[in-house]
């Protein structure tokens, strides 16, 4: 009796926010210090705590997602009303910090790890997005809103990996189109320019779905895909690959070889392998296969021209030489 006692008074304490609306989702995230200076800290079941943030937390790392900039940790507090993931449809929303709501929709769907969800009003940065019952529907960055899935995806997984089949995409017109193919990736038989019709038999018609099942697809899982190139329909096998980059990590298909950019195409990250070309932290990337790159996104468009290699040019204190990649 007394455990019913407990969780229907639980219950109780947890559905005020329905009644009391986004003022109430206010107060919880008051109550709960969610809002640590530009980091997030969401109180989740099992007396944990979802962080947001481009630092590292003072606390044991549970899990960690660099790609997201999330991280798991331990609530030594452990605030009593954690929020929840909302599972149901909601087409209303409310970004929300610790002083307003801003109520507002979900103009478009976050399409992987390149292009977080666009809201209807303008950010509130940093704050989560919440259903008027304080259930989470996503959090709120300087990029976009990171939405539901993923962040539920993180929560339950045992460790924290994307998939890739060596393909970025876009919707246009209703369809879905290949905006770049990975050349390193051995026998890749994706194209720029390919549109995507079917994947594993299921007719894709949006790329943030598409995304959505190759990323969350198992690292080694073997899938069909339809598209077509030109006049001709053609059908494909592939092999999901582990992904290296991607949100808030560089994403020119280079990562896979071992070197991250930042958004000016200097290197911050390399990794040993790199040594023995000459390159060290800090060199800017100019061109890719002759044509001239001044963001991750251009680089990522043009580093598929080549034959035999990569050939990439860089600059050091004004001194500039060239890498040649496979």
């Amino acid at each position: 009796m007394l455990r019913l006692f407990l969780l229907f008074n639980f219950f109780l304490l947890n559905i005020y926010a329905c009644q009391g609306g986004y003022n109430s989702c206010i107060q919880k995230i008051k109550d709960s210090q969610t809002i640590c200076g530009k980091a997030l800290y969401i109180p989740v079941k099992n007396n944990k705590l979802l962080v947001y943030s481009h630092h590292r937390p003072n606390a044991k790392i549970l899990k960690y997602d660099p790609l997201l900039s999330l991280y798991l940790i331990e609530d030594k507090k452990k605030f009593p009303h954690p929020f929840m993931i909302n599972n149901n449809l909601q087409l209303r929303s409310a970004m929300i910090n610790n002083r307003i709501a801003k109520e507002g929709e979900i103009l478009k769907n976050q399409v992987g790890l390149n292009s977080f969800a666009k809201y209807s009003k303008t950010l509130l940065i940093p704050a989560i997005l919440s259903s008027s019952c304080c259930t989470l529907e996503g959090i709120v960055t300087s990029r976009g809103i990171i939405q539901k899935a993923y962040i539920q995806r993180f929560l339950s997984s045992k460790t924290v990996e994307y998939a890739d089949i060596g393909i970025r995409v876009k919707n246009d017109g209703g369809y879905v189109i290949v905006t770049s193919s990975n050349p390193y990736l051995l026998h890749n038989p994706l194209k720029k320019e390919d549109c995507i019709l079917s994947f594993d038999g299921v007719k894709i018609d949006a790329a943030s779905v598409f995304m959505h099942k190759v990323l969350f697809s198992k690292i080694g899982s073997k899938h069909k895909i339809k598209v077509k190139r030109g006049s001709m329909t053609m059908s494909f096998r592939v092999v999901s690959k582990k992904r290296y980059g991607g949100g808030f990590v560089s994403d020119t298909f280079l990562e896979e070889k071992g070197i991250y950019f930042d958004h000016t195409l200097h290197i911050i990250k390399l990794s040993q392998h790199f040594l023995e070309y000459g390159l060290i932290i800090g060199d800017k990337l100019l061109q890719v296969n002759g044509v001239q790159v001044k963001s991750q996104a251009e680089l990522l468009e043009y580093i598929e021209n080549f034959k035999d290699f990569s050939s990439l040019l860089f600059e050091r204190r004004k001194f500039q030489f060239f890498v040649n990649i496979k």
